[in-house]
């Protein structure tokens, strides 16, 4: 009977507390009724009728019929933009247009031209009365009404309009002529007489002043002004755009961005009477000019800036604001030349002095060429931008080798040498040797360095480590090789001796490194200045010198020389003086002794560095080339202490465990095998001389050097774990981890909370009050996220209005059952107790303010909510009562306690009506009811005397009927109404309040975060300003229906899979949208709502936009408490004043840019899902006013000559897709290096402030995190270590955990990366960068010094790191901060994942040549090159290495068992204790770098969550096959790395960032690990069956699986674990069909156009690219490596029975007749397939039956005459297989050498341009195409596809059979489920499979 009108109270709330995006979704849709769901109105004809559609709803509650003229209008405006209806969803629109038009239509007295005018009269006149403070967009929209409604109007008058109305018309013309054209960004800075509120801030005004004011300078002719059209001069940026011909939109985007950085920067300097910004100027003037200036020093060059002391300080300012707005404007026209800030700075040198030369002779005239608008573009940027055009053109898309081509580094590079102004001179020199002329495309000279593919640039960028590591590896094998074997061995004179021969081994890898040094950099001597080739020669002769002399003094200072030592010593005479060899130690050291000293005093070395004194560049000169970057980056002492401290204790741990573990124990073996005579070997020795079985040794000690070189990586881990949770447990990481602990401390954080903000001193009540503001909205957030119900967030809102009660009102959630805990205890009281029952009270200190709490709101609320007088006097008169009795102590004697309940309970039911919103009579009624039974118990049955309180009982007028009923309907008192009910009725202690995970985690680490050390936050209005930036290229913005509803082979949606995994979050969604769980047609109809909800639980743009829109809805609320502590505002001023300023001040603090580089596409595209792309985006942007989008637009232009153009502009659009700004660009960006970078850098110009942080469009943010900001912002004004930070680093918590196990382990990895990983980067060892988290940059410092990330194709593919490395490189500081945090999405499924490892694992390939990594290198000091080669390319290095070690081992354990060494030695009776050998076998397999990365897992989980839950949760990891799945990506990084170095083909791998519930077909996942994984594990499978298999007669089984179970364990990883973590592999059905489509896969022929995906035979290509562009070296070094193949057919071929224990070299070369057998059979198989197979088919089968015929023939021969056993046919296909891979592998490698040995210089000597490979002329084209078919048919590619193909089948059956196998089974699927996905989602995965099976819907259906 009442559920109508509580429901639909309830839908009411529910549309108040609807998302703001889901409304305007819905308020773009079509009106109920004209559509169906979903629709929408359709995109092509929606700017035509959208704006009379708002004007209609706009006016209907004045007008409906007026509304209802404006739709039919619209109607006609589509009839005329697509009358046929051809455009996608007009045909729809247009029917559904008519229905409703149809409904609508409704007469009205008169005609319709008259209501039209007169109401159109009537909204003009109230348009002229609208205030002068109305904001801009509100003036606009007004206006927009009134043209569209004038619009309506002469089309329903037909333009016989009444001249009165036509007067209205013009006005509103004339008055909104500037609302119509002018489009600003954040300030009107055109709109004149504008009284916005950003307008009228004082600090915007004085901006604007300041670079208004232009008296003095000299005026351009009334001429040249006439020739710009309507530009006038305004301000000196108007000046400088006539001046030298910039871009109008360039103009007016700099303008805004110096006002606001000129405000900005103004609130926080102070100013002088009279000039209120110089202090403000000077600050900017050194920021913007800090680079430049740099620069001129170092070039020795006078700097453009000529400011005379002499000038007052007006001018002054002038001059200093004129330089500004030059380089601003430079910089935000200059496009892909940002990435260059030396080449800007010499172009803003030149035009420095062209602006100089104007303003001192006092004549305006702009240099030759510049006097037109975008001349400067034309003429200073279009030539550098051609030439980057030129270089990626040769770069062949980042195939060609890097030293082919020049990338902005080398470009910028030039711009570091005098020659640049000989050379490029001003303006440009085209035909300088920089440009290119015509269509030469010969290669130029590289710059300073060049990027070479090979593995050396390990060793050359961190020689001085490998030096490190190689020496103390002699020092301490000498030492165990002596008599004693221990270190104490080192005092004995002859061992001391032979240790100091390390130095000999110094000089001999010092001339190593210079002969690298010059190798590598030859190719960049055309460029070189020619002091630093003669330091390079130099250094090339004194290390020859070096080499020279100090093996002949060390030969001296032997007494009794042998061998080589006698020749030396023969040749130095009688030179027997040991103390020769001691000085030239001595000279030797003496740099080193120099840089040891020069360690000790970092600000020395600083200052001697970055001193451009020629006295001191020439003492530096030998030390290191000098370079305009990488000088005085050496740290302060105390941060080189704690670094020091590190690494000392770091490598004295890992070299005494070398020492003792590692090394000592393999001496005796070694000494013991070197003393044994050779043994008998079983096969034929390759090597007959090789003394004192010298294999053996070097078999034994190989793996254990590799793990020597390897292992300080596993030491790094386990320190760095180690320092990094006691720095953790320091800064007071994990404090408050448990809600226990939150409440526990809950009442000293408003304390903790007022310490971190600048708020003044004031009293407890009002730091709880400021508190509670932000606390509230936290809360309020997480409810609009959906993580908590309505029920939580009551009790844990505090309250949000004043209530002047005597105690401090806490959350409910700690006063918990405190309140029926006391009304039980009264219940239970004695008369005459009370005392002892409020001492009881009392003990509790919550409870007793908890009762008074309830007591006093309950006087307050009874005393507002009764009307009548006489009600308000029962009511004080029982509070007087009350009062007495507790005064007076009888309290238990007038009242009966028994009673208390059931007044507590009739209270309850009062305040239950109270709080649920009544809106008719009844629930009036109900609510006098129950205040009537409330008075009635409490007076007489509660009281004891209580009677006596009802005056004039007997009349027949009834008390308590007069209630303020509207005071009920306030928010204000409904808050009051939900505390005290609360309080009364919760009865638990709401320990599990809240219960969601994710919002317990955030709630624990806001309070913890208000601990940990912070600045103090100022005021919003002198906070730092800042900016987001977030790139986006085709992501998803928002899922759709269609998306959510959709389902997999499995029956499981996207929608099924959210519901299933956050179901605490769907039932808190469906509350607060007002839906019931178990409707469905009402959940149907909100899908708007639940798009949203899905959206903002998966990876989108809509999800990371809201995220950083939390950022201005923090700053606003902040702004409004800034407002009430200020003295200056009243309350009744700051609510009039608070919505205008408080985003007045918001607006110019922060600023959002998303960068759609496709936005401008997606706009014009009939794709159906790229315009919903675009349509979401223009949601999005409506949602957020205050959100930018910025794109690169493309249009195609017709020159004067007829021919059609391509310009490229970038352009920042708002709200609905408005314009502000279009800057044209030289030349498509993105096609001049990286994607990402360049899509940053075109929209950068956008951004405002003076700092800038960094999003990615996975990432996520929190409100309660975004009240930190400003804190974090002030890091920027703090020292950290030698300088203040230039980029703030910034911890993440890693969203995506609760996916799936597989997301869990990816996302506790990163967590350990993002945490305890950054916090030791940062602290102790100096060496953080930036990789591509949410850092935020000093935005100042970066766009002067190239961007923030680097762009040149591949080098720069991992591009967010080179901004951490171009930063410290020049001097930048990087700091890490962990008390804010910022949410990431990772990738969750395994391809997903494995995508990701492989795209990181290729950009770590490329670092590692890169010539940032090489000077940090060697600008590091010792240790912190230590920590930067460790936690960057070394990782992946060591990793390889790792996986290498395996290999290394197995390997020589093949040797020893085929040669029979190993047999021969353990059975050697002279052993007697072979442990020490075991151990040297075995020793790899401790070292397995896998799950060594648990470690900083396991301490981050111990700090913030406690080490038993970090102990359960590793338990919990092992079982879900962790180990599996980090050991499997071991494979991943060595695989990408190691192929990346050799031959390149790094690319971006669009990882996909979905929710992974789909099953991948077993051919995906062949193509996907085929070459990285399974091959690599089937090589070492057969490894280890050869291992076993041959030395099992003599070995012990126990001695075999302790040198081999890891490696057992590499192999299965290898093999199974894609399909482990595949969901449903294990199904049947499943495996069937994926069997099928590999199959088939598998069969298909290659074929022009063909997808690898679609065909093996195009796969099979596809997988060969790499090596077409490799160099020779790296091809002929995978030859090198081929060559391991052929030892098992060596080996095996001798251990057969047919060959009778033969060991001639003849039985080996016999083996190759059998593999010529078969290579013939495969030929005459496929030239009978190619001949006879389509016309002759049984010719073909006859002929195959010939072939069979003839090899069963010839293996029953062997049988039956040469004694051939079955054993040997097996142990034949393990000797065979591998040297069949072997031929596949020189196959592929053959075709590119021969191209490059033959072809290409071939092609050179034909070209008739001379470039050869780089030409792409027809001729040359059809040469390259001629010579790659005559290859195809000379050489036997067919024979060799057709073997490979027999490999691969072979293969995939291997790994198939168990995958089918174990499908057999039901509960193998039932468990990888369970171990994918949490129990809730396996359950309904179970569930909805038999759901399926019942109705009969098979899973092809689906």
């Amino acid at each position: 009977m009442e559920a109508g009108p509580s429901s639909s109270a309830a839908m009411s709330v529910a549309r108040r507390r609807r998302d703001a995006l889901a409304q305007t979704l819905a308020s773009r849709r079509l009106p109920e009724g004209m559509a169906e769901a979903g629709e929408r109105v359709p995109g092509a004809v929606a700017p035509e009728v959208m704006p009379f559609l708002r004007a209609a709803d706009e006016i209907e509650p004045y007008n409906p019929r007026v509304a209802f003229l404006c739709r039919k209008y619209a109607f006609k405006k589509v009839q005329r933009v697509d009358p046929s209806s051809t455009q996608r969803g007009v045909r729809q629109f247009k029917t559904y247009m008519s229905i409703k038009l149809d409904q609508d239509d409704t007469q009205v007295l008169g005609n319709d031209a008259n209501e039209i005018q007169q109401f159109y009269k009537k909204y003009c006149a109230s348009m002229s009365h609208i205030s002068e403070k109305r904001n801009f967009e509100e003036m606009a929209r007004y206006y927009q009404v009134a043209y569209a409604l004038y619009e309506v109007l002469r089309d329903v008058t037909n333009n016989k309009v009444d001249p009165q109305v036509m007067r209205c018309a013009e006005m509103v013309e004339e008055n909104g002529r500037h609302f119509k054209n002018y489009k600003y960004n954040i300030i009107p800075l055109n709109f004149p007489g504008s009284s916005e509120a950003i307008v009228e801030l004082p600090e915007i005004r004085d901006a604007i002043d300041a670079i208004s004011d232009i008296d003095g300078l000299p005026m351009p002719h009334m001429s040249s002004i006439q020739s710009q059209g309507d530009k006038s001069i305004r301000d000196v940026i108007d000046w400088l755009s006539l001046a030298f011909g910039f871009q109008k939109s360039n103009v007016e985007n700099q303008r805004e961005n110096m006002v606001l950085l000129l405000a900005n920067i103004s609130t926080r300097t102070a100013g002088q009477e009279g000039h209120p910004l110089v202090d403000t100027v000077n600050e900017l003037w050194k920021k913007i000019f800090g680079n430049y200036k740099s620069w001129c020093c170092y070039l020795h060059i006078s700097s453009s800036i000529m400011i005379s002391h002499d000038v007052t300080e007006h001018k002054k300012q002038q001059l200093k604001l004129l330089h500004i707005g030059l380089y601003l404007l430079i910089w935000g026209e200059a496009s892909n030349v940002r990435f260059m800030p030396e080449c800007l700075c010499y172009i803003f040198h030149h035009m420095a002095k062209q602006l100089h030369d104007m303003v001192d002779e006092n004549y305006f005239q702009p240099p030759p060429g510049f006097e037109e608008e975008g001349s400067f573009l034309k003429n200073v940027i279009e030539p550098i931008f051609k030439v980057l055009q030129k270089e990626a053109q040769k770069s062949r898309g980042g195939t060609a080798g890097h030293s082919a081509w020049r990338n902005y580094d080398d470009l910028n590079e030039l711009f570091w040498s005098k020659k640049c102004f000989t050379k490029l001179k001003w303006p440009w020199d085209l035909s300088s040797d920089f440009f290119y002329q015509g269509r030469s495309t010969a290669r130029k000279p590289k710059t300073n360095f060049v990027e070479v593919r090979t593995f050396l640039h390990i060793f050359r960028s961190f020689n001085r480590m490998w030096m490190f590591f190689i020496l103390a590896f002699q020092a301490m094998l000498i030492v165990s090789w002596s008599s004693s074997g221990s270190l104490s061995g080192i005092t004995d004179g002859t061992v001391f001796r032979n240790v100091l021969s390390v130095f000999i081994t110094a000089a001999l890898l010092n001339f190593i490194t210079v002969t690298l040094d010059i190798m590598f950099t030859v190719q960049a001597w055309g460029s070189m200045e020619w002091t630093k080739i003669v330091r390079y020669l130099l250094k090339f002769i004194v290390a020859i010198a070096w080499i020279t002399i100090l093996p002949l003094t060390y030969s001296s200072s032997i007494k009794y020389p042998s061998g080589a030592g006698k020749i030396l010593n023969s040749w130095i005479g009688n030179w027997y003086n040991e103390s020769v060899y001691n000085i030239a130690i001595v000279i030797y050291m003496v740099p080193d002794i120099l840089a040891a000293l020069f360690f000790l005093l970092p600000q020395l070395q600083n200052v001697m560095e970055r001193s451009n004194s020629r006295v001191l560049v020439l003492l530096m000169w030998w030390i290191q080339p000098r370079l305009y970057v990488g000088r005085g980056m050496h740290e302060d002492i105390l941060s080189i202490l704690k670094y020091f401290f590190f690494w000392a204790v770091l490598l004295i741990s890992k070299l005494a465990f070398s020492f003792y573990v590692e090394i000592s124990p393999l001496i005796d073996p070694t000494k013991f095998i070197l003393d044994q005579q050779v043994g008998n070997y079983e096969w034929h020795q390759i090597f007959p001389f090789l003394p004192r079985n010298l294999g053996v040794v070097i078999t034994i000690w190989a793996p254990i050097v590799m793990v020597y070189f390897m292992d300080t990586q596993i030491w790094y881990a386990i320190f760095s774990t180690i320092f990094g949770g006691v720095s953790g447990a320091l800064s007071h990481v994990g404090e408050i981890r448990t809600l226990a602990m939150l409440r526990a401390r809950f009442k000293s954080i408003p304390e903790a909370f007022s310490k971190c903000n600048a708020t003044k001193q004031r009293e407890q009540a009002f730091e709880h009050r400021s508190f509670f503001c932000v606390w509230n909205s936290f809360i309020n957030s997480l409810r609009e996220e959906d993580f908590i119900s309505d029920r939580e967030k009551d009790m844990l809102m505090a309250p949000s209005y004043s209530n002047n009660l005597s105690v401090i009102q806490w959350p409910p959630f700690l006063l918990a059952s405190k309140v029926p805990a006391a009304v039980h205890m009264a219940m239970n009281s004695k008369e005459g107790d009370e005392h002892e029952l409020i001492e009881e009270v009392k003990l509790d200190r919550d409870r007793y303010n908890a009762v008074i709490e309830c007591y006093e709101s309950l006087m307050i609320i009874l005393n507002s909510l009764l009307l009548d007088s006489n009600d308000q006097n029962i009511v004080n008169d029982i509070d007087r009562k009350v009062t007495y009795s507790m005064r007076n102590k009888t309290f238990l004697e007038d009242f009966e306690m028994a009673e208390i309940g059931k007044v507590s309970a009739t209270l309850a039911k009062l305040l239950q009506l109270l709080k649920s919103e009544p809106i008719n009579d009844v629930e009036e009624r109900k609510i006098v009811n129950a205040l009537q039974d409330f008075m009635e118990i409490t007076t007489r049955d509660f009281m004891k005397d209580g009677q006596s309180i009802l005056k004039d009982e007997n009349e027949r007028k009834q008390r308590f009927m007069n209630l303020n009923i509207n005071m009920i309907k306030e928010d204000s008192w409904r808050e009051k109404f939900v505390r005290l009910h609360l309080l009364l009725t919760m009865k638990d202690s709401a320990l599990d309040v809240p219960t969601n995970l994710d919002a317990r985690r955030r709630i624990t680490f806001f309070a913890n975060s208000l601990f940990m050390k912070m600045p103090r936050a100022p005021r919003v209005h002198d906070m730092i300003s800042f900016s987001v930036l977030t790139p986006y290229y085709n992501e998803e913005v928002l899922y759709s229906s269609h998306e959510l509803n959709r389902k997999n082979e499995d029956g499981i949606s996207i929608l099924f899979y959210l519901q299933k995994i956050y179901p605490d979050e769907w039932k808190n969604f469906l509350e607060r949208i007002g839906v019931e769980p178990d409707n469905e047609a009402s959940i149907k109809g909100r899908m708007d709502d639940i798009r949203l909800w899905a959206s903002y639980r998966g990876q989108t743009l809509a999800r990371t936009v809201r995220g950083m829109m939390y950022y201005r809805r923090a700053l606003e609320l902040q702004c409004y408490e800034d407002m009430i502590n200020d003295q200056g505002y009243g309350l009744a001023d700051l609510d009039r004043a608070k919505a205008a300023r408080s985003k007045a001040i918001a607006d110019i603090k922060f600023t959002y840019v998303v960068s759609c580089q496709l936005y401008g596409v997606h706009k014009a595209s009939k794709d159906s899902r790229e315009k919903g792309l675009y349509e979401n985006i223009l949601n999005v942007m409506l949602t957020y006013p205050a959100l930018r989008i910025a794109y690169i637009d493309e249009k195609e232009v017709q020159l004067q000559n007829g021919k059609i153009e391509k310009q490229y502009y970038s352009v920042l659009v708002k709200g609905d897709d408005e314009e502000i700004y279009r800057i044209r660009l030289p030349g498509k960006p993105t096609e001049v290096g990286e994607g990402k970078p360049n899509n940053q850098n075109h929209a950068i110009i956008f951004t405002r402030g003076e700092a800038l942080q960094t999003i990615d469009m996975n990432q996520d943010n929190y409100l309660e995190e975004a009240f930190k900001m400003r804190n974090l912002l002030e890091e920027f004004l703090l020292t950290h270590g030698k300088s203040e930070p230039t980029i703030l680093g910034v911890r993440e918590h890693i969203f995506t955990g609760s996916v799936s196990s597989l997301a869990w382990f990816m996302s506790s990895q990163e967590t350990s990366f993002v945490t305890i990983g950054q916090r030791v980067l940062a602290n102790p060892l100096k060496v953080r960068l930036h990789y591509g988290h949410p850092d935020v940059f000093d935005r100042l410092f970066h766009l002067t010094r190239g961007g923030i990330s680097k762009a040149s194709k591949v080098i720069n593919l991992s591009e967010d790191i080179f901004a951490g490395f171009n930063s410290t490189l020049r001097r930048g500081n990087v700091t890490h901060h962990e008390y804010i945090q910022l949410g990431k999405g990772r990738d969750v499924g395994m391809n997903q994942i494995s995508n990701f490892e492989a795209k990181v694992a290729n950009g770590n390939g490329e670092q590692t040549l890169c010539r940032d990594i090489y000077r940090l290198g060697h600008r590091f000091d010792f240790y912190r090159m230590l920590s930067l080669y460790f936690t960057t390319v070394g990782f992946y290095f060591n990793s390889m290495v790792a996986v290498l070690t395996v290999y290394v081992f197995l390997y020589g354990r093949l040797y020893l068992v085929l040669s029979g060494l190993e047999k021969s030695i353990l059975q050697d009776p002279n052993i007697q204790n072979i442990k020490p050998f075991e151990n040297a076998l075995a020793t790899q397999s401790v070292f397995q770098l896998g799950m060594l990365l648990v470690l900083p897992m396991m301490m981050e989980v111990g700090l913030e969550k406690g080490f038993g839950r970090a102990l359960a949760e590793f338990v919990i990891m092992q079982l879900q096959l962790a180990p599996v799945f980090f050991t499997f990506h071991l494979g991943t990084k060595t695989h990408y790395y190691g192929r990346t170095v050799l031959h390149g083909g790094a690319k971006y791998r669009a990882t996909g960032r979905g929710f992974v519930v789909r099953h991948a077909k077993f051919a995906e996942n062949y193509r996907m690990y085929s070459r990285s994984h399974f091959v690599k594990a089937l090589e070492l499978l057969i490894l280890l069956v050869v291992y076993l298999a041959y030395g099992s007669s003599y070995r012990s089984s126990s001695l075999y699986l302790y040198v081999t179970v890891s490696l057992w364990f590499l192999v299965f990883c290898w093999l199974f674990a894609p399909f482990v973590f595949n969901p449903s592999c294990f199904e049947w059905h499943k495996t069937v069909d994926d069997w099928i489509d590999w199959w088939k896969w598998m069969g298909n022929r290659g074929g022009i156009g063909l997808a690898p995906e679609q065909s093996w035979e195009a796969w099979w290509v596809s997988e060969h690219d790499h090596l077409r562009n490799a160099t020779i070296r790296s091809l002929l070094l995978e030859f090198i490596l081929s060559l391991r193949f052929l030892i098992y057919q060596y080996g095996i071929v001798y251990h057969l029975h047919i060959v009778h224990s033969d060991k001639s070299f003849l039985v080996y070369a016999l083996s190759w007749l059998v593999i010529a057998v078969a290579l013939v059979s495969l030929k005459v198989v496929s030239m009978g397939r190619e001949k006879f197979v389509t016309r002759f088919q049984l010719v073909f089968r006859i002929l195959k039956g010939i072939v069979f015929l003839v090899l069963i023939g010839l293996l029953v021969l062997l049988f039956v005459g040469f004694d051939l056993a079955v054993a040997d046919v097996g142990a034949s296909i393990l000797a065979f297989i591998p040297t069949g891979w072997f031929i596949l592998l020189i196959a592929q490698l053959c075709g590119p050498l021969f191209r490059r040995l033959i072809i290409d210089p071939l092609h050179l000597l034909c070209c008739p341009y001379g470039t050869g490979g780089a030409c792409r002329g027809p001729c040359c084209a059809k040469f390259r195409q001629r010579t790659g078919a005559a290859l195809r048919k000379m050489g036997p590619w067919d024979s060799i596809q057709e073997m490979a193909r027999m490999y691969e089948y072979t293969m995939g059956f291997l790994i198939f059979l168990p995958i089918a196998v174990l499908s057999w089974f039901p509960f193998v699927s039932e468990f990888q489920t369970r171990l994918l996905f949490n129990q809730a989602f396996s359950r309904g995965l179970q569930i909805s499979r038999i759901l399926a099976g019942q109705n009969g819907s098979g899973t092809k259906s689906d």
